[in-house]
């Protein structure tokens, strides 16, 4: 046994340094032929394996080299070889390798040809499948997995090289699907074929659409009835299933052969039922999140269905971008339809209501809450991705309607549902104090969710405007209502926008950033926005109105344009008592993220509530306002000639007639009392309504009349990010820095310039 170890020993070495490899390939064979049969792998005979091989080969196979004392003492230093558990891992390993540098085009010809000759002898005389098949019916995990990940080498040798799927192979993979959940080697299997098609996506060959189509006619007939059969379990009878780690690794094995189906459907536009059955029979699967199995399948199923919606299966997995092929999927947007019905419908039952996102968070280094904890912990990447799936499913939804009212009906239902179950499962910090801060609040940490969450509730926005504005034709009353239902259902696109903005400081880096970046669809969404903005300058004149109301009234005023003696008055007023927006005219005022901040100094509290924002957001160092340096470093010069948009942001404010008087009495009339407070919100929420408009008090009047005095401060600052940004883009086209031709984002952003300076 030890000299069989030396030998092994040995030719690992070689290999690693690519040597060549001087005996014949049937003495290599004999010692890397697995001398053990599929009977000998039980617990019970596993110290009785043979330790040599049998027959009078090995007197006739010499050694290349008789090891050095030095080698010799390491190896019993280091091994301590007392069974053949542990040659048959350094036989698994060789032959691993093996195969890997077969495959790889670095390689020498010569040096190749020798190893498949080893192989080849492995596999006819031998029988190497059919042993490595056979390892997995034994209780060492190691081994098995050593085993599975040479069986899945081997088979993608066999269809690169030879264009053949291995007959063995195939039938024990149709025996065990059939024998499920009988087959003891399920997870085995599904592991293998992962891996199997993980390698074809990576292969740079041509051919590789022919190759996986070739690989999955083998066993496609029979996923759908294995499929089915996985989710009608009904694991939900059992007990401790989550303790159970048999049945979390098969559905953690499931789930990745799921996902990896799918993204060979995307990369190589194959339609396989094996492919598909996930959009078509999701309905059956969504009841995994109500059974008792550990949290971490259902996260994963979660996400699952997140990266299905936004089009993204695999790219974490194969670590590439998804590919821009002119041929487009036939069935994508049937599937994609089915697969957000069939979430919506499970919605609509109570499938929110079903779900548990409470249990251990995911802190970064894997560290937990201390036992003294006892506060509830909610897992933010579970909430993250069904908030996105939901949002995502009506989108598709909303797109596949005919009429406003049919729209409107769906926004209702789900927009509502969504928006009281964040409510009872964000924690304090997060709460929300205005329905189209959701977004802002629980995708800070994941800015490529954030900006697809974005563009979906855009695209929703546009879509319903399209119906409501053919449905109500032109009719002011109609609009305005419309106006206070994209509020009331967290989806007002100049909301979203300007809480995007403020949570990154207001600074233009973050969105270059944002613009070059690959990782997120910002692209697509600021262009959309922009083409919106165009045509709705009142309104976002009107929603910046009331963000700026809220600032004031909570002592957070944007530009430092008040001074310490009004800073004194205001310390000494009442704080207000945040509201939740509910289903009523308040959903149009946004509340301050921060009650307890009210006249504090202005300057310092801009900054920390910047800091604070930006810590949680992924992006660059470089992009953090106040000590933030541009992506690139430009010349003075080339700003000599442009003006400075804080200048002019400056002199508007100015040409308002903005005195302190004014700002002063705003504060004061805003913080006297709660009741006061509360009855300047319904004043200034009346302002936007018309069926109030008679009604107007002669506060609301007066607060009308004073909003034009600071109405332009956050737009101000919104359109100087804007022009920044703009200045920015130029300056890196220019030198041919750009990553892509922006002429049309520059025209956009130049006509929103123009037409504010016409304004």
């Amino acid at each position: 046994m030890e000299a069989s170890y030396q030998v092994l020993e040995q030719l690992y070495k070689k290999m690693l340094l690519g040597g060549p490899l001087e005996k014949e390939s049937q003495e290599y064979a004999f010692y890397l032929n697995l001398p053990f049969s599929a009977q000998d792998l039980s617990t019970s005979d596993f110290l009785k394996w043979p330790c040599v091989h049998h027959g009078n080969q090995a007197s006739s196979v010499n050694i290349d080299a008789t090891p050095t004392p030095v080698a010799s003492m390491n190896l019993k230093m280091n091994f301590q070889v007392s069974n053949p558990r542990d040659i048959m891992l350094l036989q698994l390993t060789v032959i691993k390798m093996m195969l890997t540098k077969i495959l790889s085009k670095k390689m020498e010809f010569s040096i190749k040809e020798k190893y498949s000759d080893i192989i080849e002898i492995l596999l006819k005389p031998y029988e190497l499948e059919s042993k490595l098949i056979g390892t997995f019916h034994g209780s060492d995990k190691l081994l098995s997995h050593m085993a599975a990940k040479c069986l899945a080498s081997l088979l993608y040798l066999q269809l690169r090289e030879k264009a053949i799927v291995n007959k063995t192979w195939t039938s024990f993979c149709l025996k065990t699907l059939s024998d499920y959940p009988e087959s003891n080697t399920i997870s085995y299997c599904l592991w293998t074929l992962t891996a199997v098609i993980k390698e074809i996506l990576k292969a740079t060959c041509l051919q590789k659409a022919e190759i996986l189509k070739q690989f999955l006619t083998s066993f496609d007939f029979l996923f759908e009835v294995f499929y089915c059969s996985v989710f009608s379990q009904h694991f939900e009878n059992y007990q401790d299933m989550s303790l159970n780690p048999k049945v979390t690794n098969f559905l953690i094995c499931f789930l990745e052969l799921l996902e990896i189906l799918i993204a060979s459907r995307i990369h190589l536009k194959l339609y396989f039922t094996c492919q598909r059955i996930f959009y078509l029979k999701i309905f059956c699967a969504l009841d995994i999140i109500t059974w008792p199995i550990h949290s971490l399948v259902k996260k994963q199923f979660i996400v699952l269905l997140k990266r299905c919606l936004l089009h993204k299966v695999g790219e974490d997995v194969l670590n590439t971008s998804l590919p821009t092929l002119a041929e487009q999927d036939p069935y994508l947007d049937m599937d994609m339809l089915t697969l957000g019905n069939a979430f919506l419908q499970a919605v609509n039952l109570g499938w929110l209501k079903q779900l548990s996102i409470s249990g251990k968070p995911s802190h970064f280094g894997g560290s937990e809450v201390q036992p003294g904890n006892k506060s509830l912990v909610h897992d933010l990447i579970i909430l993250r991705a069904s908030s996105l799936v939901l949002l995502k499913s009506l989108e598709i939804k909303v797109h596949n309607c005919t009429s406003a009212n049919e729209v409107k009906a769906e926004l209702q239902k789900f927009m509502s549902g969504l928006l009281t179950f964040l409510k009872q499962h964000l924690q304090p910090s997060l709460k929300l104090h205005h329905h189209c801060e959701w977004i802002s609040k629980i995708f800070i940490e994941q800015d490529d969710d954030m900006l697809e969450a974005t563009k979906a509730s855009l695209s929703i926005y546009l879509k319903f405007t399209r119906a409501w504005n053919e449905a109500a034709k032109g009719m002011t009353q109609e609009k305005e209502t419309w106006d206070h239902q994209t509020h009331e259902h967290g989806f007002n696109p100049h909301c979203i926008f300007l809480f995007l903005l403020r949570n990154i400081g207001f600074d233009a880096t973050v969105l270059l950033d944002f613009l070059i970046s690959s990782e997120t669809c910002f692209l697509e969404y600021f262009v959309r926005y922009l083409k919106l903005l165009q045509g709705e300058g009142h309104n976002f004149s009107n929603v910046c109105k009331l963000f700026d109301i809220a600032e004031l009234r909570d002592g957070v005023h944007i530009f430092s344009i008040v001074t310490s003696r009004v800073e004194e008055r205001s310390n000494n007023q009442a704080t207000h008592h945040p509201l939740f927006c509910g289903t009523n005219h308040y959903a149009l005022l946004p509340l301050a993220s921060d009650p307890t901040a009210f006249g504090t100094n202005t300057e310092q509290k801009d900054k920390q509530i910047v800091k604070s924002k930006q810590s949680n957001l992924r992006i660059d160092n470089t992009s953090s306002p106040g000590t933030s340096q541009s992506l690139v470093d430009y010349d003075s010069s080339e700003d000599s000639e442009e003006e400075s948009v804080e200048e002019k942001c400056l002199s508007n404010i100015k040409q308002t007639s903005l005195n302190l008087q004014d700002i002063t009495e705003i504060r004061e009339t805003i913080s006297v009392t709660g009741e006061k407070n509360q009855s300047y919100l319904e004043s200034t929420a009346k302002l936007l309504d018309p069926k109030e408009s008679s009604n107007r008090s002669s506060f609301g009047c007066q607060a009308a009349t004073k909003s034009t005095a600071y109405q332009t401060v956050i737009s101000c600052k919104t359109l100087k990010c804007l022009k920044e940004l703009e200045r920015a883009i130029s300056r890196l086209h220019r030198r041919h820095l750009f990553p892509y031709n922006p002429s049309a984002l520059l025209k956009l952003l130049k006509h929103i310039d123009a037409i504010n300076k016409n304004k």
